[in-house]
Formats: C-alpha cells, structure tokens, sequence
C-alpha cells in the first residue's frame, strides 16, 4: 500500500460502504426537497417525510450490521440519529404549513 493510501484510509476510518452510498444518494433528495419546500411544492413535503423514513431503515441495516460484528465508525450513529431527527422536524413542519394549509377565513 502506498504512503497517501494508509493516510486515505485511516481518515476514513471504518466507513461502511452502504452508508456511505445511501448519504451520497440523499445528498441528492435533500436539495430536491429544500428547494421545493422553499418554493411550498406540495410533492416536496412527501419527499421530506420520505427523507426520515427511509433515513430510519437504513439506520436499521446499519444496527444489524453493528450486532453482527461489523467494522463501523462510532460517529455513523451520531450523524444518522441527528439527519433523522433534523429532517423529521423539517417534514412535520413542511406537512403542517404546506401539504395542510390552514383554512381560510371565508366564513359566511
């Protein structure tokens, strides 16, 4: 192994490889779903909503994959736990204000 790769390596830590590809992927649904939020798309709140669920199931692999003794960082658990909880506050918000507007005061 070269010098630069040891050094790559260790900086990298124990990544875990579908970890890794799943945060790449929703890098991709969270500028689709901020934009549209932004914007008050109604399809971007079900894209939120679906940013914490699908966040949560891969938390779930990622905790078989820990009891089954695979190699992991211990900071994959902390940063999955806080993009969950941040993105589920985000959709509750988005579904309250955009997918439900409040009514409008037109009472006859």
């Amino acid at each position: 192994m070269r010098p630069q790769a040891a050094e790559d390596q260790a900086a990298v830590g124990n990544a875990v490889g579908f970890v890794l590809w799943f945060n790449f992927l929703a890098g991709f649904a969270y500028m689709l779903a901020s934009v549209g939020l932004f914007l008050q798309h109604r399809p971007a709140v079900w894209i939120s909503l679906g940013i914490p669920t699908s966040t949560a199931l891969v938390g779930i692999v990622f905790g078989v994959h820990m009891l089954q003794g695979g190699a992991f960082e211990s900071r994959i658990v902390g940063a999955m736990f806080l993009r969950k909880k941040v993105w589920a506050v985000i959709s509750v918000v988005a579904f309250r204000y955009i997918a439900t507007p409040a009514a409008t005061n037109d009472v006859k």
